[in-house]
């Protein structure tokens, strides 16, 4: 018996037809400049070797290199068969996560598969790679909320480290302790604990004498240091927080959002803080003051992944598409006032002539009425 998958053989309410014919039509629009991949965008890295390309992690089970600028998809890495949801590159390999428990790794250049690395519980949500002593490490963090160092040379699994009560999220590396021979990691859990551990080939063990940060009310998504060294959160309580290092990572700004709060990353030069958020838009702030500055719509689905490459906002999403915003002051400022043109109903390419046929005033006293509106107070 065959099955049909079209949404319209099946009961839908009123609300989800709506919904639905609201992203069709959003979906053609071309804010962003956006590249179409062909499944969704789980999440996003840099290319440490060129800044004009990026690596995306896709539900399809693959992971891709993009050109920025071009749109080109010039390598696909292929050997999942369920979604790949992160990403990591070292020396010449990259490193993805998936929902089949394990991370796979491929040559950068040919594409040919290399190690796979098996020992999550449960599908892998975050990846990081570092080097100490000379060893090349890989860190992985868990839908079974455990964390896993591993040696990547001979995919032996070195460390499993225990702590959260449910799935890992997030991994990032502490910029204030990276040493020759260990480095401290924050994990970001669904339990919303922030965690600190201590890495070294000898020994990884929760870091001594620290006890969990806990600074939101529910599944902490995104970790990210600024050049201050305090740390930026996302998360499913609608707000991006700044910890404070000075302050015991106490919050010192909280921006509020109407949905989760998927990403979070800080424009240094501009003095902005950019975020994703689970309703469709990214969010440019004021870092100073903390207000909202500019909203950027396009995504017509929610935001997964944020990356900055030099004063451009790359964004990915379950839409399926790549697209880059413009932090130049210049640019910014016509992104605002093309977003207030729209809000208020103008058209930004063609002026409307006025139709004089529905006035009653004469020319003369039109311009007396404008000069009065002019003087009010």
């Amino acid at each position: 018996m065959s099955r049909s998958a079209d949404p319209g053989n099946f009961f839908q309410t009123e609300t989800s037809i709506e919904e639905t014919q609201r992203k069709a039509k959003k979906s053609t629009n071309n804010a962003g400049n956006p590249i179409k991949l062909p499944s969704k965008i789980l999440a996003i890295a840099a290319d440490p070797t060129n800044p004009a390309r990026v690596y995306v992690a896709e539900s399809a089970g693959t992971a891709r290199r993009v050109v920025l600028e071009t749109g080109e998809k010039s390598h696909i890495y292929r050997g999942p068969t369920a979604p790949v949801t992160c990403l990591a590159l070292g020396p010449g390999v990259i490193y993805a996560g998936c929902w089949d428990k394990a991370i796979w790794s491929w040559d950068i250049n040919t594409r040919a598969t290399q190690r796979k690395y098996l020992g999550h519980g449960d599908f892998v949500k975050a990846t990081l790679c570092f080097k100490l002593e000379g060893k090349e490490l890989l860190v992985s963090g868990g839908a079974d909320a455990t964390i896993i160092v591993w040696d990547t040379a001979s995919s032996e699994k070195l460390y499993t480290l225990k702590g959260h009560a449910r799935g890992i999220q997030d991994l990032v590396v502490d910029p204030t302790t990276v040493l020759p021979d260990s480095v401290t990691i924050f994990s970001a859990s669904s339990d919303r604990e922030i965690r600190r551990w201590t890495i070294s080939v000898k020994n990884s063990a929760e870091t001594a004498n620290t006890q969990p940060i806990i600074a939101h009310e529910t599944s902490v998504y995104k970790l990210s240091f600024d050049a201050g060294d305090d740390l930026w959160t996302a998360s499913a309580d609608n707000t991006a927080k700044c910890l404070s290092r000075e302050r015991g990572w106490q919050a010192d700004t909280e921006l509020l959002h109407p949905d989760f709060v998927r990403d979070v990353l800080v424009d240094e030069r501009g003095g902005w803080v950019v975020t994703a958020c689970r309703d469709e838009d990214i969010r440019v702030w004021n870092r100073a003051t903390g207000d909202l500055h500019h909203i950027f719509s396009g995504h017509f689905e929610e935001v997964t992944g944020l990356l900055l490459v030099g004063s451009m906002v790359v964004s990915v999403s379950i839409d399926a598409t790549i697209r880059q915003w413009s932090l130049k002051p210049d640019d910014l400022q016509a992104a605002k006032l093309a977003a207030q043109e729209e809000f208020d109903g103008v058209e930004t390419e063609e002026v409307k002539p006025a139709n004089n046929k529905t006035s009653q005033l004469t020319e003369d006293e039109e311009r007396e009425l404008a000069q009065l509106m002019d003087d009010t107070p």
